[in-house]
């Protein structure tokens, strides 16, 4: 919050905009990668040999994990088919809002796939136990570096990264001595 603050001091509601849309594309091409392998794998599983051995149990747990990373790749390229109806439109801040929207939506739907895929795996290789123990370690792993940490760190600032914030921001605004040259 408080960096956000800095920066728009040094510039108008249009560059915040497009910054904040520049920043969320790159964020959505790590995931939309991720996603997109999660969801070919998961569709070529039951063409595999061994997929006719699995429990029913397994079976349902497979079907949860293809709807939702089915429903996660949906919601994480959605903002390209909302950008490509708004093109030039003038409406970046919609577009940025309902991305946001989006890409957490996604990221939701890409824990719960992530997380059945590990319970399908895991109980497909081991026994029951082990594989919800397991299932259950991946979980706390994957919401406590994709929720807990970054909600705990949204309101906290060090003062030494402050500093370095100030210091950069003070740099990018002078001329350096080779271009002025």
């Amino acid at each position: 919050m408080a960096a956000e603050k800095r920066r728009s001091k040094h510039e108008t509601e249009k560059q915040r905009w497009d910054r904040n849309f520049a920043d969320l594309l790159q964020e959505l091409r790590v995931a939309q990668t991720g996603v997109q392998i999660l969801f070919a794998f998961l569709l070529t599983l039951p063409f595999s040999n061994g997929f006719p051995k699995t429990t029913d149990f397994q079976k349902d747990t497979y079907i949860v994990a293809l709807l939702a990373a089915a429903a996660a790749t949906a919601m994480i390229i959605s903002p390209v088919a909302f950008h490509r109806a708004l093109f030039r439109q003038g409406r970046k801040p919609e577009l940025v809002r309902y991305a946001h929207k989006m890409a957490t939506g996604g990221l939701a739907f890409m824990l719960i796939s992530m997380v059945s895929s590990v319970l399908l795996i895991t109980d497909y290789l081991t026994n029951i136990w082990v594989a919800l123990i397991l299932t259950g370690i991946a979980a706390l792993f994957f919401l406590t570096f994709w929720a807990a940490v970054p909600w705990t760190r949204r309101n906290w600032v060090d003062d030494d990264d402050e500093e370095d914030d100030e210091e950069f921001a003070e740099d990018a605004a002078e001329p350096s001595e080779a271009s002025r040259a």
